[in-house]
């Protein structure tokens, strides 16, 4: 035992043994002094144990000073080293909100309602081998070049008939913004009859009239940036 305590316990008892109260040991113990002795042995063994007591270590392995409080700064680095990372947006996501910056009301699930309402109304004019009815569906470079391929039909007598269509899945794929123009690509899946005739017999020549086929693809819309009419700008099936 060091210390002041330690140096003052000492004295004590050696006074008591050898001469102090009531003339040391050879001159008897009585009852108050071996009452002291105890308490001063207690008070000795307390004081021993309170100093043998481990301090908490700090969050990196070191005991942090009494009384310190530990930074703010490091518990909120340590807080971020272990939150996991944030997920990086995505190149539609991205798109969709530039898109939304110009025109609030844009919504990805009611443009995929548009597309095909647009979809069934373009495979319409398609069969009637004439795009006319659906000119301001589409931009001018897509019109004409589906009206060419009506006209090649027309010239061959044949007839592509597209029936008994049922949507399947519907979904934005990809957004973006380029040259002014907004971008919207949605991913078109659907069943339908998919068959070619010969114009007058109505015979089939391609396909079957009966056993219905899946029919993935994928179409992109654009429009001047801001609230416009949305055009098909392009069509292509899935790989």
């Amino acid at each position: 035992m060091g210390g002041i305590v330690g140096f003052a316990l000492g004295g004590l008892l050696g006074s008591m043994l050898f001469g102090g109260l009531g003339g040391g040991l050879f001159n008897g113990i009585g009852l108050l002094e071996i009452l002291l002795i105890g308490g001063l042995l207690y008070m000795g063994l307390v004081y021993l144990r309170r100093r043998q007591r481990p301090v908490p270590a700090g969050s990196y392995g070191y005991a942090p000073p009494q009384g310190v409080e530990t930074p703010s700064w490091q518990s909120e680095s340590m807080d971020a080293g272990t939150a996991p990372m944030a997920t990086s947006e995505s190149d539609r996501d991205r798109g969709l909100r530039h898109i939304r910056h110009m025109d609030s009301a844009f919504d990805p699930v009611s443009f995929t309602k548009t597309a095909s309402e647009s979809f069934c109304k373009i495979q319409s004019a398609w069969m009637a081998r004439g795009m006319g009815p659906v000119r301001d569906l589409m931009t001018l470079e897509m019109y004409e070049q589906m009206q060419k391929d009506c006209d090649r039909l027309q010239a061959e007598r044949r007839i592509n008939r597209l029936e008994n269509i049922a949507m399947r899945y519907t979904e934005v794929t990809e957004a973006w913004q380029e040259s002014g123009q907004d971008f919207v690509t949605v991913r078109i899946l659907a069943s339908l009859l998919d068959y070619t005739v010969e114009e007058g017999t109505q015979r089939v020549l391609e396909g079957s009239s009966t056993d219905p086929v899946q029919c993935e693809e994928y179409w992109t819309f654009t429009r001047p940036v801001g609230p416009h009419p949305w055009q098909l700008s392009a069509i292509q099936q899935a790989a």
